[in-house]
Parts: structure tokens; C-alpha cells; sequence
């Protein structure tokens, strides 16, 4: 029986990228997202205090880098099926057994566990399959996994609160593993495929005849890790990613403190704070027709400017105006800046090892997460005051682009 998809005309690519757009949504949202809202009930019945409750996330968060080398390995080697597949079934079985849990030291373990899967099921192996399935249309392709994915905390995070209130925290646990296990484990199963050669399709559509197959796969470009690694470029774009994310990450944690600092009231830091969230779609739509027209350098140093300028902005323009106008150019710049790193990776290095060469990058990107808060904190310990700490954010996101202007493009 010939498969719908083909009995429609749509490219394979297309029902490979809404697998991953609706897979990715609940992954982020269950091992992610879900997880502030069990903070309160957890400490009320465990007696746990707030930061051993988050030391077991900052744990996973870390592992989910150290995990993308091999996860990047896996990929390359033998695509996304079983990977992604295996990583849904261990992290709705890691989530069964955070329901069950009693005790401070198997939490963090399955918390380690859990930083392992997402590893295995979140962006990172994501973007490695649209890089595989797409060229000339890989911004749009993965602007929609990321536009939808971009959902999660707003589904996520009510539906998890609504749990906990009508089921209790430990029963919300097992129908969010439900959910995670029901709604990815089958799709990644049937629907993921390696690469398009493997249906007999170029990438971005068409198919191939047997006679085509050879010289289309030596004309692929492909990039070793050990030649990427050789290469000035990959150390520039990993300096660039890395400062430009340590800057994001550091305001976005500090920025209801500093807001509270100058004076704003509490719900006004928190409804701005939360406004970045939402305007990364904006950023994620618009990053789509720049990619298409103007090379990948030139708007990833784009994304790093309008970075360093909002946070310009929030300093000098101290009203409520300035502090809206930061949000929406750092949001922006912060929700495109997502789909730039894959983009400039791929345009680099191509798709042949893009898995391994990504996770060496998603390393050093871990490691900022976890240095960017405390980093941030030490630094406002020492200058007494946040207006200084927010221009040395500003100074290393005009560092990343920089950063971004000595990358020479393909290597």
C-alpha cells in the first residue's frame, strides 16, 4: 500500500519536521518545563529545601550537555529513530519513578537520568534530523519545530498546576508520564528516518533514480569532526554561541531582581519578565526570510547586535518604556539566536556529521548555563549593584559578535 504521504505529494521532510514539532512540545514541557510547578508541594510534604530541590535540575541541565557528545555520535551513525525513541521510554520511565520517590539521593539520580534523556529528545537531536532532511528550506523547517515547541511552557505549566491541584503532585507525575510516553514514544518509533536517501528522496523533495543515489551522495558536503575541530571557524562560533548565551542567560535569571532593585513592583518585573518568553516567536518568524536572503554571519551578528543594544537599553532608558523596548529586542534577538547556531553550524560543516560536530558546541553551551546565574550573582556581590553587571553582559554580547565576524563561512 503506497504511504499517504506519497499518494499526496507532501516531501517526507515535512511529516518528519510536525513529528518533532509536536514531540518536542511535550518533551520540553514534561522534563522542563513541568518541573517548577512541583517545587512548593514537594517541599511541603519531603521537608526538601528549595535548593536541593533545584540542584537536581541544575544537574540535569549539565549531563544534557556531557550527554550530546555521544548522543551526537549516535545520531551521525545511526540517525534519530532509536535514539529518540529509547530517550522518550527512559524519560517517561524516569518520570514514573519521581513520582515514587522518598529519598533526597535517588532524586538527584533520576534527575541525572532525566539530564541524560533530554539529551536524547530535545533540541539538540532534533536539529540534527531537519539539518539531514533540509537545505534550502532549513530555516523555515526549523522555525516551525521551534515556533510550536515554543508552546510548551504555555501548555505545560497551567496543565501541570492543574494536575497537582486536582490530583496531588505524585499522581500529576504519572498522567504527565503518561502524556510524555503516549505522545512521543509511538511517533518517534514510526515516523523518524534517518536521512532522505533512505526513501529514495533528495533533501527539500523530489526523488532520485538508482543512477542519481551514488553521485548525489558524494556531492553532499561533509565535514569531519576532526577537520572541524582543526579549524579556526568552529572555535570562533563556538566563542560566539557561548558568550552570547552566557549574556542571555544571566540577565534572564537577574532580571526580575535588578527591575525590583530600580523600583518596579513585583508583578511588573514578573509580567516583563515573562513577556521575553513570548517575544521570542516573533523572533523565530522573522528569522526564516532573513536566513533565506542574507548569509548566516551576517545575521547571526544581527541577532548578537540586537542582544548587546537591548541591553543597552535597559540601562540607560530607566522607565517602564526603555524597560518594554528591552523586552522586545532582547526577546527577539534571544528566540532567533535558537535557530542561528543549527543554521550556521549546518552552512559550516554540512549534515554528514553535524550531530557530532553540534555536540561538542552544545558542551561549552551547557557550561554557561550553569556558570551564567552564579556567575552573574558573584559579580553583583562585588559591584554592589546590578547597572554594572548588566554592562559587562553588554560588553560580552558585542564580544560575540566579534566573535561572529572573524567565522570565514565553509570550511
Amino acid at each position: 500500500m503506497t504511504p499517504l504521504w506519497r499518494r499526496t505529494g507532501i516531501y517526507y521532510g515535512w511529516v518528519v519536521v510536525a513529528t518533532l514539532a509536536w514531540t518536542e512540545t511535550i518533551s520540553w514541557g514534561v522534563v522542563y518545563y513541568a518541573f517548577s510547578v512541583f517545587l512548593r508541594p514537594m517541599q511541603a510534604e519531603l521537608g526538601w529545601s528549595q535548593v536541593a530541590l533545584t540542584g537536581a535540575f541544575s544537574l540535569a541541565l549539565l549531563l544534557s550537555g556531557i550527554a550530546a557528545i555521544p548522543v551526537g555520535r549516535v545520531l551521525d551513525t545511526h540517525g534519530p529513530r532509536l535514539l529518540m525513541t529509547f530517550g522518550s521510554c527512559a524519560a517517561a520511565l524516569l518520570v514514573l519513578a519521581w513520582a515514587a520517590v522518598g529519598n533526597l539521593a535517588a532524586f538527584y539520580l533520576i534527575w541525572a537520568g532525566i539530564g541524560v534523556t533530554m539529551g536524547a529528545v530535545l533540541y539538540e537531536p532534533a536539529f540534527v534530523v531537519v539539518t539531514a532532511w533540509f537545505v534550502r528550506h532549513r530555516g523555515q523547517a526549523l522555525s516551525f519545530v521551534t515556533f510550536v515547541a515554543g508552546f510548551a511552557s504555555t501548555i505545560f505549566i497551567p496543565l501541570t498546576d492543574w494536575l497537582v491541584r486536582t490530583q496531588g503532585w505524585r499522581s500529576a507525575l504519572i498522567t504527565l508520564a503518561c502524556i510524555l510516553a503516549l505522545g512521543t514514544i509511538p511517533l518517534h518509533a514510526l515516523v523518524l528516518r534517518r536521512r532522505p536517501q533512505d526513501l529514495g528522496l533528495l533533501p527539500d523533495g523530489g526523488a532520485i533514480g538508482i543512477s542519481e543515489a551514488p553521485s548525489i551522495m558524494q556531492s553532499e558536503r561533509s565535514v569531519s569532526l576532526r577537520t572541524a575541530l582543526r579549524g579556526a571557524t568552529f572555535w570562533w562560533l563556538t566563542t560566539a554561541f557561548t558568550l552570547t548565551n552566557l549574556a542571555a542567560i544571566a540577565v534572564s535569571v537577574h532580571l526580575i531582581p535588578y527591575l525590583l532593585d530600580q523600583g518596579y513592583d513585583a508583578s511588573f518585573a514578573a509580567t516583563v519578565t515573562g513577556l521575553i518568553g513570548a517575544m521570542k516567536f516573533p523572533g523565530r518568524l522573522v528569522f526564516a526570510p532573513l536566513d533565506a536572503r542574507l548569509p548566516g554571519r551576517v545575521v547571526t551578528a544581527l541577532l548578537f547586535s540586537l542582544q548587546a543594544i537591548a541591553l543597552v537599553v535597559l540601562v540607560l532608558a530607566p522607565s517602564s518604556a526603555g524597560v518594554v523596548l528591552f523586552v522586545m529586542l532582547f526577546g527577539t534577538a534571544y528566540g532567533a539566536t535558537t535557530l542561528a547556531r543549527p543554521a550556521m553550524l549546518a552552512e559550516c560543516y554540512g549534515s554528514a556529521e553535524y550531530g557530532s560536530i553540534s555536540s561538542i558546541l552544545a558542551l561549552f553551551l551547557a557550561g554557561a548555563r550553569a556558570l551564567a546565574p552564579v556567575g552573574a550573582g558573584g559579580l553583583y556581590v562585588v559591584f554592589g549593584s546590578y547597572k554594572p553587571v548588566l554592562w559587562v553582559m553588554a560588553v560580552i554580547s558585542a564580544g560575540a559578535v566579534g566573535a561572529i565576524a572573524l567565522v570565514e563561512g565553509r570550511e
